[in-house]
């Protein structure tokens, strides 16, 4: 584990992704009623409705946790410099907190959309620097 050490941020970015997973599954389930519904059970497409919106946070988070964590984990086990991991990793779950907290609690899209930027901008960088470390 000594080899993994450096990469210390990393490692906590992806923990800590999981528990705002984890919360964002529980919020995304408060409020929901049998009327406000799809025949699918998903809420009815709402921005002005929060639990359409809680329920939006939570997919989109899902959504980008497969290409977060298979880039946060190849740039780690390629040797990729930690510095740039580890603040790549951190920024990601910063602006991807602070994207759930715009999504839930406005309608504020321009500011979503800024987030969804930075977020993915990160996982891209984690994803070339991999890729150039393991060639």
């Amino acid at each position: 584990m000594e080899s993994f050490a450096a990469y210390s941020h990393t490692i906590v970015s992806l923990a800590l992704w999981s528990v705002l997973i984890m919360v964002l599954g529980a919020l995304s389930t408060v409020g929901r009623s049998a009327e406000k519904r799809c025949d699918c059970g998903k809420p009815k497409r709402d921005y002005g409705d929060a639990v359409y919106r809680r329920e939006r946070a939570f997919m989109n988070a899902i959504e980008t946790s497969g290409p977060f964590i298979a880039a946060s984990v190849a740039a780690m086990l390629a040797g990729a410099s930690p510095f740039w991991v580890n603040i790549l990793a951190s920024v990601f779950v910063v602006a991807r907190l602070a994207m759930a907290v715009v999504h839930i609690r406005t309608t504020n899209q321009p500011m979503r959309s800024a987030f969804f930027g930075i977020g993915f901008f990160c996982v891209l960088g984690l994803a070339v620097i991999a890729i150039f470390a393991a060639i």
